[in-house]
Parts: structure tokens; sequence; C-alpha cells
């Protein structure tokens, strides 16, 4: 059977407010969709010599050396498929998972994935078709540095929509229809947790495929009960969790489009300052303490609560408000610097680098700059990129400011960050969406 070439594009994400607090049903996070994007293409795979006939191919043509090749076989007893590693490992967990549902007819595919040009610290100077959007990055994989806007949860969502698009009929799977979109979301979390190892909050993959969002975890345990990827009876399990079959074991995550807003006349800003940090071993140690302090990290974690939710609810109030001219800021900065405050506790009690000194001093740096309403460390804080909700016409006078900003000389409490890079991304309210084929025909082969 002939199956239609397709492309997918997930968006990144920054979680501005409920970094740790969000692993916790208890609390929410508020996470902002971003216009830069994952692509997957899917085509049949092209013949050539030596090719096995069931395998897939993966590429990530804008950096060297990046293809990889596995091959795969059905597994007795609803197991699914058994995917082989024959050249690299990157997403064969993905694969096994994706592959697993039970419904799919699987056909040897070649995925391609690209990325638009601020998920990595260090962009190459050669460009193809559209230099804002897919540049040759100049590296392999390994030697990239990433600006901390979500690739994985993007990567993997697009990827498990775009393979899923490919392999059934347009009436199994609409996109764009809130079935095929919740579908999707059970899937690409299940995948990303196998890829991960672990069960995530999933605030990530919800932002991929939903946008913009007030997010509350789903329960651990839906796919904590799965079992082992390729396990007897796990296609029929993953099958049962993806599709919501059992009535007792429904996905119970909270997606509120509504109350995630930026105001007319304001932006996301993302600035790079290209270090990176650990997340998972700083969330370890976050719940660490949590766990053997759990009265005080009991009344921190409320107020810091309490504080995101006065974000979300101020944004709220001034994108419904009725004029777009010169608004009065000051409660939004006074709730960010509450925020930060809160957050600046928990990192010293933990004893992690949730809000380090420099990034301090670059927050507080920017914050001074007229049209700066406020800014945080986001997601689970360290050395990514910060993250500043800047008037629109503000934006020139922070680019100047960047462009020499240097760390403080009497700096001593860590590494110092580089050149600070204005980042090209602002909010995207969109989640997963089709693309054209079209728009890739200078990176296919």
């Amino acid at each position: 059977m002939t199956r239609r070439t397709v492309a997918v594009s997930a968006p990144g994400k920054v979680l501005v407010a409920g970094g740790y607090l969000v692993l916790d049903r208890s609390h929410t996070g508020l996470v902002f969709g971003l216009d830069a994007r994952i692509h997957v293409h899917v085509q049949k795979l092209p013949p050539s010599t030596g090719v096995v006939l069931s395998e897939i191919v993966v590429r990530s043509p804008q950096f060297r050396d990046a293809e990889w090749r596995y091959g795969y076989s059905e597994v007795k007893d609803h197991g699914g498929f058994q995917i082989t590693q024959l050249k690299g490992v990157l997403l064969q967990r993905v694969c096994s998972s994706t592959l697993r549902e039970s419904s799919l007819t699987v056909m040897p595919i070649c995925v391609t994935i690209l990325a638009d040009a601020d998920y990595y610290s260090h962009p190459g100077s050669t460009a193809r078709t559209d230099p804002a959007r897919f540049i040759d990055f100049e590296e392999s994989l390994s030697e990239a540095h990433k600006t901390g806007l979500g690739s994985s949860a993007a990567l993997v969502t697009a990827f498990v929509a775009a393979v899923l698009t490919y392999h059934l009929d347009e009436n199994q799977l609409v996109l764009r229809s809130d079935s095929g979109r919740r579908r999707l979301h059970n899937l690409a979390q299940a995948a990303h947790c196998a890829a991960q190892g672990k069960v995530g909050s999933g605030f990530d993959v919800a932002a991929a495929v939903y946008g913009s969002c007030v997010y509350k975890r789903f329960s651990p345990s839906i796919l904590e009960e799965l079992g082992e990827v390729g396990s007897p009876q796990f296609s029929k399990r993953l099958t049962a969790v993806v599709e919501e079959l059992d009535a007792s074991n429904t996905w119970d995550m909270q997606i509120d489009k509504a109350a995630a807003r930026i105001p007319c006349g304001l932006r996301l800003a993302m600035c790079d300052v290209d270090c990176g940090s650990e997340s998972v071993g700083m969330a370890k140690k976050v719940l660490g303490w949590r766990k053997e302090n759990a009265d005080e990290a009991a009344l921190l974690w409320a107020t810091l609560q309490k504080g995101n939710e006065e974000l979300a609810v101020e944004l709220l109030r001034l994108a419904e408000g009725t004029t777009t001219d010169s608004r009065d800021y000051k409660n939004l900065s006074d709730i960010f610097l509450t925020i930060r405050s809160l957050i600046r506790e928990m990192s010293a009690k933990a004893e992690v680098p949730i809000e380090p000194k420099v990034q301090t001093e670059l927050l507080d740096a920017c914050c001074g700059i007229h049209g700066v309403v406020g800014g945080v460390v986001p997601g689970a804080g360290g050395f990514d990129a910060i993250a500043l909700l800047v008037e629109n016409d503000a934006l020139p006078s922070l680019q100047r400011f960047l462009d020499t900003y240097k760390t403080p000389s009497n700096n001593d409490s860590g590494p110092g960050i580089g050149k600070v890079r204005l980042l090209s991304v602002q909010q995207d309210w969109e989640g997963l969406r089709s693309e054209s084929v079209e728009n890739y025909t200078d990176w296919i082969r």
C-alpha cells in the first residue's frame, strides 16, 4: 500500500512558573509554547543496496554523521515490535513505543528531523533555504549545546505524530481533532518516559501537543503499570493506556489553555547564556531536600504556588484589558520579584543552583532596562536561557545591552557566563501541526 509523505512540527516550551512544583499533582505550572519548532518528515524508505527490508532510517542532516538505522520485527504474544539497533541509539525507545500501537501495519520509512536554529547555542553559518529556520550547525549532535527550549519533548511528540500520521488512514487519526490530539498526547507521554527511563511531569509534552497552557500533571501510576517494553501483552497494555480503554485508568492531567495568556504589547524574550544544566540531577536533590524537610518544604511550595497562580491571573487580567496603550506593569513586576525570591530561598535550602548568582545578576541587569517587566530562570533553573517579559518596543534596547554584557568581574560563586545571545523566539499558542512537505525540499534526500 502506498502512503503519502507527511511532515509534522511541535513547539518548544518555557515553564515560566512552576519549576519543581509541577512534579506534584497538588501544584500547577504555567508553560508557554514557543515559535521555535522541531520538524519531522516521514517518507517511504528509498530502495538502495544493502537496505534491510524491515528498516527505519532516522536522519538529522543539520548535524555531522547524524544517521541512525533500526530493524524491526513483530514480537509474539502481543509484545508489539522488536526494535534492533543497526546504527546508533537515538530514538530507539521512542521507536519501540510508537510502533507498539497495535493498530499499526508498519512499513520501512525514512525519518528526517530538523530543528529551528534557536534550539542550539552555537549555530553554524551555512544556511540552506530559510536562514531563520534551518541551518547547518556544523558540528556533531554530541558537541551541540542546547538552549533549554524543550527539544527532547518536541522531538518525541513530533516523531510520534508524524510516524502515526504516515501509517494510519486519514480517518483513523485527525491531527487537529480533540480525540486525535489526546491520543497523540498519551502516546507521546509514554514514549518520552520510555526514552528518559522515568515518569516525568509531562508538562513539556503537553505544551508540545497543545501549546501554551496552565498544566497539572497526570498520575504517575498511569504509566508505571505498563511494564517493560516488549514484554508479553505489552502492546495490548500500551493500546489500552493510550486509547483509555479502561475507565478506571484514564488520563487525569488538566490542561487549561485559556488560563495561559500574555497581554498585547508584551512578548516573551529568551536570552541564551550557553552553559546548560543537568536538570535531572538538580530535581533529584530538590526532591531529596523536600522529603527530609517536609513541613518547611510544604510551606515554601504552597507560597510559591500562590505566587505562580497570581502571575497567571495578573497576565490574564492584563490580556483581557480593553486597551493596548501603555499600562502599569508594576504589580506584574512585583509578582516576578516575589517568585524569584522564593526560588532563591528554595535554591539555598536545597543547595541546588536554581537561580545561580550569575543568573541573578543578569536578570537584575535586564530588568533595569526600561520596558523589561520581569523575568525568571525558567523550569528547573540553572544555566539554561533566561525568560523575560518585555514590552515590544524595548527589544532593541535589550539587544544593545546584551551585545556588551559581561559577568561582573567580582563574581566568585561559580562559573561565569560568556556572551549572552537574545534568541529570536517568542510565545506561540499553537501546539502540534501538520506542515507542507515542500518546506523541507533542500534537506531531504
